[in-house]
């Protein structure tokens, strides 16, 4: 049977602390030779997946923004569908545009006081050193297309009203680690994943997907996989998710990142 490993980035397959994915580089190897697609499923814009899909020498199609797009190679299945031609990708859009977003969380900000500050409102050095990315990672964290990533410095007891706010404005919201992310109600990473596991079920027959988190903002692709596994956060704990058949690796990040792979890829086989 074919096999999809759907997998988030930053606290997953990249370390929390240093955005290392060395202890990981070794079992990508692994699944390249076997000819398993690995499909990042981040809230990464375009370029940041480019970036680390280049690093890790991956050339499977990537879910961009937290299901705001869909990006996939040029020529990748054997058939056509309905999608978008940009440069080297089909890309099938599902998210709402940044201009519309920003305009929401400005609208909402005025109705209300609260602080919210997105990475619209940043310059590269801000982003840079609050994310502890470098600036050159900054510049392509801040080429958003289908999401934006904001700050809400107020106490937890508003979280209701904001989220009530962004749903009236049309739109939805998802909160992982540091930053919530306003995003079209039509975009979420299930939704993305279920869309491309169909299209590599018309590819090749029955497909088991695995998909692996550590956050919120992955409960909907892990409830879109066969296989669901979360690794531990920062904090030594998992997140609170009900997934059925959900998979708790033992290490943080990266190492647990692996635990997830040996036990439902490799150590199957």
């Amino acid at each position: 049977m074919k096999r999809v490993v759907y997998t988030d980035l930053d606290g997953t397959l990249l370390d929390f602390s240093d955005y290392s994915y060395d202890t990981a580089l070794p079992v990508l190897n692994i699944l390249k030779k076997k000819d398993v697609p690995v499909v990042f499923c981040t809230a990464k814009t375009v370029s940041e997946n480019r970036y680390y899909q280049k690093k890790t020498g991956i050339n499977d199609p990537f879910i961009v923004e937290n299901g705001g797009a869909i990006f996939i190679p040029n020529d990748y299945f054997s058939f056509s569908f309905e999608c978008r031609k940009a440069g080297d990708y089909c890309v099938i859009e599902l998210g709402s545009s940044y201009d519309k977003l920003r305009r929401a969380l400005k609208e909402i900000r005025d109705e209300t006081g609260f602080r919210i500050k997105g990475f619209g409102d940043m310059s590269v050095r801000e982003v840079a050193l609050d994310t502890r990315l470098s600036i050159e990672m900054a510049k392509l964290a801040k080429e958003k297309q289908y999401n934006e990533s904001f700050i809400f410095d107020e106490a937890k007891e508003k979280e209701g009203i904001l989220f009530r706010k962004i749903w009236e404005k049309g739109f939805s919201v998802t909160h992982g680690g540091r930053y919530y992310n306003i995003h079209g109600k039509d975009a979420s990473k299930g939704k993305a994943v279920r869309i491309l596991s169909g299209l590599f079920e018309r590819e090749f027959g029955k497909v088991e997907t695995v998909g692996v988190g550590d956050s919120r903002n992955d409960i909907s692709m892990l409830k879109a996989v066969s296989l669901p596994a979360v690794v531990k956060n920062n904090k030594g704990g998992w997140v609170d998710a009900e997934v059925a058949d959900l998979y708790r690796a033992r290490g943080e990040g990266p190492k647990g990142w692996v635990e997830v792979m040996d036990k439902f890829i490799i150590n199957r086989d």
